[in-house]
Formats: C-alpha cells, sequence, structure tokens
C-alpha cells in the first residue's frame, strides 16, 4: 500500500504572475489553474483582490474564478487579500476556500508591501477574519521577512513568538513564513522553525521561499529537518515580489522541489500527468 503523504504543496501561480510585465489573458490563466486544480495540490492560489493599479496582472481575478471547472478540482482555492474591501469581495465567491493577507514584522517593509502600519494591519486582520468566520472560509496570515530584517528594522526570535501569539489569540492556525529577499541562510530558517514548532506545537507553519536556484534546495532541507511540512512553490520558479525593492528572486520552483522529495523517498501525492501538462504552458 502507497505511504500516505503529509507534505502540502501550496501551488501559488499568483505569485508567479504579479511581477509580469505583459498581461496574461483570462482565458490562459483559467485554463491553466484548471490543469493544476487537477495535480492533487494541497492548495491553489489562483489571484487576488488588490488595487489594480499596484498588481495589474491580477485585475481579472473575479472572472478566472468564474471559469473554474469545480467538478474535477481535487484542490482548495485561495486568493490574496489585503483590505477589508477585498476580503467582502473574497468572500462573496463560493469557490474560495481561504484568504491569504500578507503580514510583515518589519514596518518598513509592510508600508512598502500593502501601504499598512502594525496597527491598521492588525485591524484588518481582524476584519478579514471576521468576514471568514462569517462566509465559512479560512484567513491565513503570511509572516513575511520571517527569518530577519534587510531594511533595518528590529527583528528579533521574541518578536515573531510574541506576533504569533497575538495572531492565534485571534483563532487563526497557519502562518507561512516568507523568505522573499533571498536573505535568510540556512541555518536561520532551520533555527527559527524549531523554535516556532517547539513554543507552538499545535499550529501550522510553512515555507514561502524566494531564491536563487542554486541556494533553494539547502533551504528546503533545512526547513524539512526543522519539521516544516508545508511549502509554497510556483511551477517553473515563476515571479519574485515587485514591492521589496530589490532585484527580484524567483519563487521556489515546483520541480525542484519534486526532485528533492524524490531524492529524499519523500512521497507526493500528486498527478504529475496535469503538472507536465501545466509545464508546456508557456506564459
Amino acid at each position: 500500500m502507497k505511504r500516505q503523504s503529509n507534505i502540502k504543496i501550496i501551488e501559488t501561480p499568483r505569485d508567479g504572475w504579479q511581477g509580469l510585465k505583459d498581461i496574461i489573458p483570462t482565458d490562459k490563466k483559467a485554463d491553466y489553474i484548471n490543469l493544476l486544480l487537477q495535480a492533487g495540490f494541497d492548495t491553489v492560489e489562483v489571484g487576488s483582490f488588490v488595487s489594480p493599479r499596484a498588481i495589474p496582472q491580477m485585475v481579472d481575478t473575479a472572472t478566472v474564478l468564474e471559469k473554474i471547472n469545480h467538478e474535477s478540482r481535487q484542490s482548495k482555492i485561495a486568493v490574496l487579500v489585503a483590505t477589508e474591501k477585498g476580503g467582502k469581495m473574497a468572500t462573496s465567491f463560493p469557490q474560495i476556500d481561504q484568504l491569504f493577507f500578507p503580514f510583515s514584522i518589519s514596518p518598513i517593509f509592510l508600508q512598502k508591501n500593502i501601504k499598512q502600519n502594525f496597527f491598521t494591519a492588525e485591524r484588518t486582520i481582524d476584519q478579514l477574519q471576521n468576514l471568514c468566520v462569517g462566509s465559512g472560509k479560512e484567513l491565513i496570515v503570511y509572516f513575511s521577512m520571517g527569518f530577519g530584517n534587510p531594511y533595518g528594522d528590529e527583528w528579533t526570535m521574541e518578536l515573531l513568538l510574541e506576533w504569533i501569539t497575538k495572531m492565534k489569540a485571534k483563532g487563526l492556525n497557519i502562518f507561512p513564513l516568507s523568505d522573499i529577499t533571498g536573505d535568510a541562510s540556512p541555518g536561520q530558517i532551520q533555527t527559527v522553525f524549531t523554535q516556532l514548532i517547539t513554543h507552538f506545537p499545535e499550529l501550522e507553519f510553512g515555507f514561502h521561499l524566494h531564491a536563487l536556484k542554486n541556494e533553494a534546495l539547502e533551504k528546503v532541507d533545512a526547513a524539512f529537518k526543522a519539521g516544516i511540512r508545508r511549502f509554497d512553490t510556483v511551477l517553473g520558479g515563476m515571479g519574485g515580489c515587485p514591492m521589496t525593492g530589490k532585484e527580484l528572486l524567483g519563487n521556489l520552483d515546483l520541480e525542484t522541489f519534486m526532485a528533492y522529495c524524490d531524492a529524499q523517498n519523500i512521497p507526493l501525492n500528486l498527478n504529475r500527468k496535469w503538472i507536465e501538462e501545466a509545464a508546456d504552458v508557456v506564459f
């Protein structure tokens, strides 16, 4: 009997697409997402409800959602939101299961990324959690700059633990940590995740990695050895955060992550036929 995998892969084409200059046709996005939704990912992040001026690539998210084939999908559907208005739009779609909010314990990056400070971000999280509870959806708060701070803001393990404790008190349970500037070392990644899992064994932590290809595997290995079983990927490694003010680094390539799991004999419950078909799509 095949051993069941406890790895959760969150495939995030939204993060792959958002920095592309050329606008991808809506039908092409929808066809691509429909392939991914049959592949067995835990979740597929299909778009975002954010300012079209800031991220014009995502202006058609509502239309993409309407074109999703729900009869064959095997995954939860997520979108990114950064405001109560975006949350109201997202929770009006029965197709959506999860809302992702991009928090950060770096006040500089929080302002760069979503033009909020700690007070307004926490208020937004409260508003989104209320919307999710009322609509039967799940809010997942990402911690950008989860392993340090390249902007010179204060970063300590105590500060991270304090913010996780605050979020837990709001009824939140899943917290992916992001290294979107590629500055965290494998040692930092393993240390942070080990301490988080020790302090909060009841919570689920994940890893959202942007990295140079020759550095990605060592960082994935550090997270896995610390006990992380939730990983964000992008097929082809597309993307990078356009809000960092730094050179864009690609996302963790799905194929790189699958190769790591294969080498470590870690089972993945994925239908690779659909992944191969999606990999043939050129953006």
